[in-house]
């Protein structure tokens, strides 16, 4: 990955994880968390574990971030994205939707 697609990639990833490593790692420790997404085989479901990848990627400096922390920086701005396309009418507060997207680093309630 070039220089130029590093910082698009990383200018991308700022946009779509509103939360701060901390408030990510508070809502990891949730049931609500814990309830969404789908399970791999030791039973932590995808996006649960790449809310742990996001803290260590948000608490890694930049200048120190290696190749395959920016792939996973593009797989999670790709599934925010494609997540925020699927917004379900009425109040999202306490929704899988919501809590899928949090899991992954982005609350939608702090959206405009």
């Amino acid at each position: 990955m070039d220089a130029e697609t590093k910082q698009k990639v990383y200018d991308d990833f700022q946009d779509a994880v509103n939360m701060q490593p901390a408030e990510i790692e508070k809502w990891l420790d949730t049931d609500e968390s814990r309830s969404v997404g789908q399970k791999d085989d030791g039973g932590e479901s995808v996006g649960h574990e790449s809310g742990r990848r996001i803290v260590e990627i948000k608490r890694t400096n930049k200048a120190d971030l290696t190749d395959s922390q920016y792939e996973h920086m593009q797989k999670v701005v790709g599934y925010v994205h494609r997540h925020k396309a699927q917004k379900p009418d009425g109040d999202i507060k306490q929704s899988d939707w919501r809590y899928s997207l949090m899991n992954w680093g982005h609350d939608p309630m702090k959206d405009g």
